[in-house]
């Protein structure tokens, strides 16, 4: 099964695609998105009580946003929906739909690791 990696371009991203690629938004907007380019790894209370074996040796760890994304790999089907979203920014939003989506997937990874 074809996974299709995310590189970033003249500050912007990309996820590849089977015909080329899919820009998704300006680098600089991903970033804000999700709060800044580092993001630091932590764990709450509750999980750390409801799974006591969990491995949380790395909480604390700084993450660069940047690197992270630029490791996300993506299958056929995520990146068929992204480019169906719109890429403009609507009046009331501040990021586009289709980076909207882009920056779920990548808190999504922060939050549980690359996959």
């Amino acid at each position: 099964m074809a996974r299709y990696e995310t590189f970033v371009e003249d500050e912007t991203v990309y996820v590849g695609a089977p015909d080329g690629q899919v820009a998704v938004a300006p680098l600089a907007d991903i970033v804000t998105a999700v709060g800044g380019p580092a993001w630091t790894i932590t764990y709450a209370e509750s999980q750390k009580e409801r799974y006591p074996h969990m491995d949380t040796s790395d909480e604390g760890l700084v993450v660069d946003v940047v690197d992270m994304l630029s490791a996300m790999t993506h299958s056929e089907q995520f990146v068929e929906t992204l480019a169906a979203h719109p890429r403009t920014v609507p009046e009331e939003d501040t990021i586009s739909p289709r980076a909207g989506l882009f920056v779920g997937k990548l808190l999504e990874n922060l939050e549980n690791g690359v996959s």
